[in-house]
């Protein structure tokens, strides 16, 4: 049922008595202030004369009275105060660090060592028939030196009074966000020394060593395009023909340590992560290469890592011959193979306070791969 109201002080009141049982149904109306009076429903021209904004609740009918402009219309707000900010920040990600996972991890020496030396000894000697005044055969032992050369890299951390001001606008903790960023690239250029050591020093990696064994060629494959397991994306190789890959280095394995490597010794094999899915590939029984290596190694583990990739433009730290393949012996009658080596992992300087910024430096230093006995490596590529 529709109210009337002869004047507009009568429609005001009224409305303003009912705007608390408006509210409380939900209908919020801030800027209107009266009802509609009956008599201008039937002439615009007398509401155009009273007050503007005039509007009615749900079911009355609204009509604004408004005076002309003098600036341009517009309906709009600045853009900021309808945008959000999330409060997840999302760190953009890179590939992983699987070196020191891979092989493991040790400190030797401090910054201030320029040079290690990891001595080996080799026990030597010959027998003679026994004769009761026979002195003769003889035992010694030969001792070498090899050397590594550290290297040592630094980066520094920069920020302003103002930009941290104007990051902590946006919910972000700058200070925090370079110090993990510092971390997070020198751990990932420790990483790469793991793999390819330093150029123009005695420091190498995982897959440049000098002392390493030759690399081994994988068998020519009978779906064509030589001898890659994958070819444009697709699986080119079968199942045996993959394990046979496997098979060879592990002969390599066996045949260059004299017997010292069997089946039951802990094996890594370590491979990119393109090539791993060549493993998936399964044959007419249902078997597939990952549950050949299990049945046949049951202490071999796979690994991954993109640097055994072959080089590209989407894998700059890659093999330019081609994807690599490394089985690798951890432990050789006891002894380690080989491991990652840091002098420092990161050491932090003090901050240098500017009139308004702040500065600090960080170092630290890398050995490369110290590999202890080679004969427990062997490598193909080209698949």
């Amino acid at each position: 049922m529709y109210k009337h109201f002869e004047t507009y002080e009568e429609a005001r009141s009224q409305f303003e008595q009912d705007r608390a049982l408006h509210e409380r149904y939900g209908a919020i109306f801030p800027s209107v202030r009266a009802y509609i009076p009956s008599p201008w429903k039937y002439d615009y021209r007398m509401a155009m004369d009273h007050a503007s904004e005039l509007l009615a609740t749900v079911g009355y009918g609204a009509m604004d009275a408004q005076a002309a402009l003098s600036t341009d219309p517009n309906s709009a707000l600045p853009m900021m105060l309808t945008t959000m900010i999330d409060p997840q920040v999302y760190r953009i990600l890179f590939a992983a660090t699987k070196a020191a996972e891979i092989f493991g991890e040790q400190r030797r020496g401090t910054w201030l060592d320029e040079t290690a030396m990891f001595p080996v000894v080799e026990h030597i000697g010959e027998v003679t028939s026994y004769n009761d005044y026979s002195e003769g055969g003889s035992t010694n032992a030969n001792v070498n030196w090899p050397q590594r050369q550290s290297y040592e890299f630094q980066t520094m951390i920069q920020y302003g009074a103002k930009e941290l001001e104007r990051a902590g606008l946006a919910r972000i903790n700058w200070v925090s966000e370079l110090e993990q960023s510092a971390a997070g690239f020198m751990n990932r250029f420790l990483n790469l020394t793991y793999f390819f050591g330093v150029a123009g020093l005695q420091n190498y990696g995982w897959l440049n060593d000098p002392n390493l064994p030759s690399y081994i060629s994988p068998t020519i494959k009978a779906a064509g395009h030589g001898n890659v397991w994958i070819y444009q994306g697709q699986i080119n190789a079968t199942p045996n023909e993959i394990f046979a890959d496997v098979q060879a280095l592990f002969y390599q394995l066996v045949s260059q340590s004299a017997g010292l490597i069997d089946q039951n010794t802990t094996l890594v094999l370590a491979l990119s992560p393109g090539s791993e899915v060549a493993l998936t590939a399964t044959n007419s029984f249902n078997v597939n290469v990952a549950d050949l290596l299990k049945k046949n190694f049951p202490n071999l583990t796979i690994k991954t890592a993109m640097q055994y990739g072959a080089l590209s433009s989407a894998n700059p730290q890659g093999v330019a011959g081609g994807n690599v393949v490394q089985m690798v012996a951890l432990e050789v009658e006891g002894q380690k193979t080989g491991f990652c080596a840091f002098n420092e992992k990161e050491r932090s300087f003090p901050i240098v306070r500017g009139a308004s910024s702040f500065k600090q430096k960080k170092m630290g230093g890398t050995w490369g791969a110290v590999l202890r006995a080679t004969i427990g490596v062997s490598q193909m590529i080209g698949l």
